[in-house]
């Protein structure tokens, strides 16, 4: 399976990737976390991508398409892989198709969750983090015992500044605008599967695999 997922902040993204990659064994390939690596290690690409992401701005496509070529040339990718982060818009997704022509091979699907944006403002402006050992917990999902504090250590429960109300409503609309194209580029290749992301966990991951399975 070589596949894409898409989804807005707060949609429990990061949850159904780690179901995928473990259904069908596939690495899965987060941009962020490659540039991550790359800045801890002190590579030339994260001294780069250092460089742009301390003034605050975006990482060049070509970039970006680079690393992301390199890591599908791997030898664990030769199965499949799970793309997380990338494409984020049109140009990108462009580029990866030219990128995966070359190497001989195309996307089986992308995947993209969905949720309105309500209940993504909820989930995220509702979650609450330990100070000590990091523990999430949700005010409304996944309450502490006691409130404001934590049922492992008893550390003090806080809300992070990118998970208030005004930020995460920006983020919300940034990702809209930015990747809305990008949706509509995948539907009308016919490769978009779109999932409610609104149900419970184990519902929307039966639904995926079903959904891949199915075409």
């Amino acid at each position: 399976m070589r596949l894409v997922l898409l989804g807005p902040p707060g949609v429990g993204k990061g949850t159904q990737a780690s179901n995928i990659v473990e259904k069908y064994n596939i690495p899965h390939i987060s941009t962020g976390d490659i540039f991550r690596a790359n800045i801890k290690e002190g590579t030339e690409l994260g001294k780069t991508a250092k460089e742009y992401m301390d003034k605050g701005l975006l990482v060049p496509d070509e970039i970006v398409v680079s690393i992301v070529k390199d890591r599908i040339s791997q030898k664990d990718c030769e199965n499949g892989f799970l793309l997380d982060g990338f494409p984020r818009t049109v140009e990108q997704g462009k580029a990866l198709d030219e990128e995966l022509s070359n190497m001989g091979i195309k996307l089986d699907k992308v995947v993209n969750i969905e949720a309105s944006e309500d209940v993504l403002i909820e989930r995220i402006t509702g979650r609450r983090i330990c100070k000590q050992c990091g523990a999430t917990y949700h005010v409304k999902n996944k309450p502490p015992k006691v409130d404001g504090i934590c049922d492992i250590d008893g550390g003090t429960l806080y809300q992070r500044e990118d998970d208030k109300v005004e930020t995460v409503a920006t983020r919300i609309q940034v990702y809209q605008k930015q990747t809305q194209p990008l949706i509509d580029y995948y539907k009308n290749k016919g490769l978009l599967l779109e999932i409610n992301g609104t149900r419970a966990i184990e519902d929307i991951f039966n639904t995926i695999v079903n959904s891949l399975e199915d075409n």
